[in-house]
């Protein structure tokens, strides 16, 4: 249901409707005169553009378009990878009214009817509307000469290329790995593992994966390979990390408990002690919840061992719910339900309330009518200064600025990302401050729970707080244990491109009433224009990185990246330009050979900053990873989030979304400095020992205008305080 709006003199938004609607209303369109517009000579040809990307052509040109958000006249280009809409005169690409077509949620044809002034025969042509809904917060709508057939050249064009029924037919697998080309995901989920178990030194190689070798341990904890075939679950990755003391057999009977047999395992372990954070789906308790499993007990009691005190004394474990806990005892219906703290060692359950993925989707789209709403470029071509009977903020219309900031708190999305945060904040505490282990979940344990599971990690690790540590905590937890990215972007995925994935392995199979215990094969996840009919698009993941920039606004000197990167990496997530967020699993992405047929999305960011270094917008001037070499536990108060500027609000208020003034300055300083040291301290000539080398946190190297940056940011804030 939708938020409530205040009344205006004329709708804010062109509503999804049939080309027979007409809206009355006047407004800045009306003074173009659309018989006034001369086409593009037809002999003109857009196929060798310089903007064109490799492999990128153009299906369908229409001339005379009018961007309506910025009443903008220009041509507007289909291609088999984006829409292309090119200034009138400069042929400059408007980035408003380009977008990716798998970053289109939804587009619809309207017609809206011009009420002119002018003694005309034409006085009352209509406007021949199209409107493009983004999943990037983005209400787009385009303009077309009346008497043509340009919008439905358009409109039939996208209808067969932002929707593809198979996954062969996106612009990625067109493309190719031109130059970004893509190691094996296996390979760096390996050596994240190695990392963890304290075996940072060995390196996997594709001959480790193929003959076994990688099943390394510590004294506590190892990884086995009892999913190398997917046989164990489908979702999870082919290797996982369990507790030392289990046997795969045990783990075999554990995932019988659990459902999609998604089992409790290990996501991370704390350096130097024995606390761990783990994952899994809910337990399969059963409609009366008595329903109980040795073995699953046995796993969970394994995750508390002792603590570092010579008594004997073994760790709290922590199982946190994603889930309201009336949500939990409904899923008993279906054979789920939660755990038992009376059956399970030394345990403790906590319910966080998270909404699931329909309350999330809705609240999104809340919130992007509330930013359309009271931007300055909205898709009615009308700003909001403007919008309330001819009124402005200025004029004395506070009623209308209370109702807009009560419609963005109706949106739900700062409810729901800070419960996000509270959730995760909670769980490093656990972590940090008592050394207790935390089995977290949710339904299926692949939405809440690793939203969850990796904000704690990045509470946790300041590893992950690095560009390659976000790059491997976002490839364990996000994709190597089954996002179901495909369905939640509603993308095209490996079910509805003709390729049969295998069954379950036996003792798997031989559960088969309870959905929660069937195989995601059996599981009706269709292709992408099903995918809005079955409800499963749902900005989860967009969510958690919401979440990500709210905590670098908290700890602007804790992180290496910066806003702007985690911008550029949503869109890149978002257009499908690259292969490693297809699909439903890393068993899909095998199957339909991703890293080999599709370029790499982290190689294009990595190529992206080797030309500016720390100068570079995706790297933050403030970054002070010795200042920062710990948890990061933020209290509850410091846990209100703000709407995130540079991504929420890039399209409908460009200066408001534009960086901090203070951050532009401080990264053309610190170049400068960075430059300056290199001609007055050269490198050590051979044989010299630097007297003071860069320090090194987690591994990586500490760049020697990081301090410079943070100590500069200290001063403009804090004149007073000697640094």
């Amino acid at each position: 249901m939708t938020a409530p709006r205040p009344p205006s003199g004329r709708s804010r938004s062109l509503q999804d409707s049939s080309e027979s609607e007409k809206m009355e209303g006047t407004g800045s369109w009306d003074a173009l005169e659309w018989t006034k517009i001369e086409p593009v000579s037809r002999s003109v040809s857009f196929g060798n553009l310089d903007c064109l990307l490799e492999e990128e052509r153009v299906i369908v040109e229409g001339y005379g378009v009018v961007l309506m958000n910025t009443d903008e006249a220009g041509t507007l280009l289909v291609t088999n990878f984006r829409i292309l809409f090119l200034s009138e005169g400069t042929r400059k690409i408007i980035p408003l009214g380009t977008i990716p077509l798998a970053t289109i949620e939804k587009f619809s044809k309207m017609v809206q009817k011009i009420q002119s002034n002018t003694r005309q025969s034409e006085k009352n042509l209509p406007r021949r509307l199209l409107q493009v809904t983004g999943k990037d917060m983005r209400i787009i709508v385009y303009g077309f000469r009346p008497r043509t057939k340009q919008r439905r050249a358009v409109f039939d064009a996208l209808l067969r290329c932002s929707k593809p029924v198979r996954i062969w037919d996106l612009y990625t697998f067109a493309c190719g790995p031109s130059k970004f080309c893509n190691t094996d995901p296996k390979e760096r989920l390996l050596n994240e593992y190695f990392r963890l178990l304290g075996r940072s030194s060995l390196r996997a190689s594709v001959d480790m994966i193929e003959d076994g070798s990688f099943t390394l341990s510590n004294e506590m904890w190892r990884i086995t390979g009892l999913n190398s075939s997917y046989n164990l679950c489908q979702t999870y990755p082919f290797a996982l990390m369990v507790p030392k003391s289990i046997s795969d057999e045990e783990l075999l009977q554990a995932s019988t408990f659990r459902a999609r047999c998604r089992l409790p395992v290990i996501t991370w372990c704390q350096p130097g002690g024995g606390a761990v954070l783990a994952r899994s789906s809910q337990p399969l308790v059963g409609l009366m919840m008595n329903m109980r499993s040795n073995y699953d007990e046995k796993l969970a009691a394994s995750f508390c061992t002792q603590l570092a005190a010579c008594d004997g004394t073994r760790r709290k474990l922590y199982i946190a719910d994603a889930r309201p806990r009336k949500n939990a005892l409904a899923n008993g219906a279906m054979g789920g339900g939660s755990e038992s703290s009376s059956n399970y060692f030394q345990s403790e359950i906590v319910f966080f309330g998270i909404d699931n993925i329909h309350g999330m989707r809705e609240s999104f789209c809340r919130l992007r009518d509330y930013v359309d709403m009271h931007g300055t470029t909205s898709s009615d071509g009308m700003s909001s200064f403007l919008r309330h009977g001819g009124w402005s903020w200025s004029g004395g219309n506070l009623s209308s600025m209370s109702a807009s900031v009560s419609t963005l708190g109706d949106s739900g999305w700062l409810i729901h990302v800070q419960s996000v945060l509270a959730g995760a904040a909670w769980i490093a505490a656990r972590v940090a401050m008592e050394s207790a282990s935390v089995l977290v979940h949710c339904s299926d344990g692949w939405d809440r729970t690793t939203q969850l599971v990796a904000l704690a990690c990045l509470l946790l690790d300041p590893y992950y707080r690095t560009f390659a540590g976000f790059q491997a905590l976002v490839e364990k937890d996000w994709l190597a244990f089954g996002h179901p990215f495909s369905d939640r972007v509603g993308m095209p995925n490996i079910s509805g491109s003709g390729t049969e994935l295998p069954r379950q392995s036996s003792s798997v199979a031989s559960y088969p009433s309870s959905p929660v215990r069937q195989s995601t094969t059996s599981m009706a996840s269709q292709s992408s224009s099903s995918s809005h009919g079955q409800n499963n698009y749902s900005p989860i993941f967009l969510q958690w990185v919401d979440c990500v920039a709210q905590l670098l606004r908290m700890y602007p000197s804790a992180f290496e990246f910066s806003s702007t990167f985690l911008v550029d990496f949503m869109d890149c997530v978002l257009s499908c330009r690259f292969g490693n967020f297809l699909c439903n699993s890393e068993k899909e992405r095998q199957l339909c050979g991703i890293s080999e047929s599709c370029g790499c999305l982290w190689a294009y960011l990595a190529d992206l900053r080797s030309s500016g270094a720390i100068s570079h917008v995706h790297s933050n001037p403030f970054y002070d990873p010795l200042r920062f070499d710990g948890p990061l536990l933020p209290p509850a108060a410091a846990l209100a989030p703000t709407i995130w500027p540079q991504f929420h609000l890039r399209w409908a208020c460009p200066l408001e979304a534009s960086a901090a003034e203070i951050e532009v300055q401080c990264r053309a300083m610190a170049a400068k400095y960075s430059e300056t040291q290199k001609v007055t301290h050269p490198s050590s000539l051979p044989g010299e020992v630097d007297s003071n080398p860069h320090p090194t946190v987690n591994g990586f190297t500490a760049e020697p205008s990081r301090p410079f940056s943070s100590r500069l940011y200290e001063r403009k804030l804090f004149p007073s305080v000697k640094v």
